[in-house]
């Protein structure tokens, strides 16, 4: 897409719109890291482990008592 700027207004307000979103950007890939980064903690893998634990052993007991 090219466009034809008519004054050094439009360029301004055009690189201060990249800018802007440029910064966005930036912030929204400090957010992924961070929640990337909580993530990786020990205690959410404890969390997880727990929770598929929790899920298989109430199957199993679940799968005992029909038989």
């Amino acid at each position: 897409m090219k466009k034809t700027y008519t004054s050094f207004k439009e360029i301004e307000q055009d690189l201060r719109k990249l800018n802007l979103q440029r910064q966005i950007h930036l912030e929204e890939v400090k957010l992924i890291k961070s929640e990337f980064k909580e993530e990786l903690q020990p205690y959410q893998w404890v969390s997880t482990i727990f929770s598929a634990v929790k899920k298989y052993g109430t199957f199993y007991l679940i799968k005992k008592l029909f038989k």
